[in-house]
């Protein structure tokens, strides 16, 4: 078996270098790769581009690259918790490329798949298509959109095994999976590293086949973004 365990998030990103574009899992806060994440602030990488569905909050997630200027353009489908994103963007000194949420998600799935592109009806005759080919299929039209290519995927689950097999956990089950094997070399931390065939094979939810890398992370915060509670 190919030894696939690294001791630590700087291990695990040996190869990383400036202008490269990497994919970030998560769902807002949710089952992001915080380990890999500080990696990155530390190493001080810059020119990156990002493909993550949002980009963190302000002092958390993705948030902390931003305020340190190491991202260069953002591909992500939502931006509303992170006021240094919007101000960047506003400003021009962030490229941003908003993609529809599903869109993003198929985008990631393709490239796991190696399939090129994929037509889809969203985003037709929006500014989402302008200067994409367009094609008619049993009267309705649809929008081309190619797969990502990127150098990195970083994603977290919540337990992994020494061959790469990954279980999620509740929401952390969003973009993680499908950026599994959807760039050239797929990175996971995990909170709890078995042996191999430890886990059930009917829990795993994504093989080992699709991952490069594993860690078991360490200290993480798992923040809430938007905590509500209610008076008794």
């Amino acid at each position: 078996m190919i030894r696939k365990t690294v001791a630590n998030a700087q291990e695990a990103l040996e190869g990383i270098e400036d202008d490269m574009t990497l994919m970030l899992g998560g769902f807002g806060l949710c089952g992001i790769p915080e380990n890999a994440i500080a990696e990155l602030v530390r190493r001080n990488v810059t020119g990156l581009t990002c493909i993550s569905n949002n980009a963190g909050v302000d002092d958390f997630g993705l948030g902390l690259l931003l305020q340190k200027r190491q991202i260069r353009k953002m591909i992500s489908s939502y931006v509303g918790e992170n006021d240094e994103f919007e101000r960047q963007m506003l400003s021009g000194e962030l490229e941003v490329e908003l993609t529809p949420q599903g869109t993003l998600a198929e985008k990631c799935r393709a490239a796991q798949a190696g399939l090129p592109a994929f037509f889809t009806p969203a985003g037709f005759g929006t500014e989402v298509a302008e200067g994409k080919e367009t094609r008619e299929f049993e009267g309705k039209m649809y929008v081309m959109e190619k797969a990502y290519q990127a150098d990195f995927a970083f994603v977290k689950a919540w337990k992994g095994d020494e061959a790469g097999n990954l279980i999620f956990r509740g929401t952390a089950r969003n973009f993680n999976p499908c950026m599994c094997g959807a760039a050239q070399i797929t990175v996971a931390e995990v909170e709890e590293l078995v042996p191999a065939g430890a886990l059930p094979p009917n829990e795993i939810h994504v093989p080992g086949i699709f991952v490069r890398r594993i860690f078991q992370g360490v200290n993480y915060e798992k923040r809430i973004e938007q905590r509500t509670v209610r008076s008794k």
